[in-house]
């Protein structure tokens, strides 16, 4: 992957942005859903040169990004796409949280195997896959903890944030959809990432 072609993502995700944050009706929900977006954006182009990912991290971070940035334009309970699901599926509440939530696991465990195995410190492919997904989970939890700090210092204007849906195990939910996008990763994905890491002369 050229740094040409990831500059070139980062502009689509950067007119994205400023496409949402201007269209949005509650700007400060938006702000919050899409802070990942505006940290670590950056941060991949400034240590490309020196840390090149893997076209499939880089690939699943940039429709990551579109989430959370289509997340914070309508709230995720109110997510358009998510209606139809929710029709198609049968189901009780708009799903396109969960989406969010999946891809929070998967990214992660992926980012996390990369810098596992490039560094070395792990050996053993299930020790690996194990820790992985303790990444995945440690973040997930720590995400429902900000959500919650979010709650408290918010009060009724943190709904919007936290997209519950009148869902009492909504946090149980986003956590195994998280836990389910790592095992995708480790399951799934292992294999075509392996060969990647390879090419980069680091597996």
């Amino acid at each position: 992957m050229t740094s040409t072609f990831l500059k070139s993502g980062a502009f689509i995700l950067l007119l994205i942005l400023i496409y949402t944050g201007l269209s949005t009706a509650d700007r400060l929900t938006w702000l919050m859903e899409v802070t990942p977006v505006i940290i670590i954006v950056p941060l991949l182009l400034v240590t490309y040169a020196r840390y090149p990912l893997t076209p499939l991290l880089y690939t699943l971070i940039f429709f990551h990004a579109i989430i959370l940035m289509v997340g914070g334009l309508y709230t995720y309970a109110k997510v358009p796409i998510g209606f139809d699901m929710q029709e198609w599926f049968g189901l009780s509440r708009n799903p396109y949280d969960k989406l969010g939530h999946f891809f929070q696991g998967l990214v992660p465990a992926l980012a996390a195997r990369e810098i596992l195995i490039r560094g070395g410190y792990i050996r053993g492919r299930k020790m690996v896959a194990f820790l992985v997904c303790c990444v995945a989970l440690a973040i997930s939890a720590l995400y429902e903890l900000i959500e919650w700090v979010a709650a408290l210092s918010l009060g009724q204007g943190a709904d919007e944030f936290l997209g519950t849906q009148g869902d009492v195990w909504d946090t149980q939910s986003d956590m195994f959809c998280a836990l389910l996008g790592a095992l995708f990763t480790v399951l799934i994905l292992q294999y075509w990432h392996t060969k990647q890491l390879l090419k980069l002369r680091v597996a």
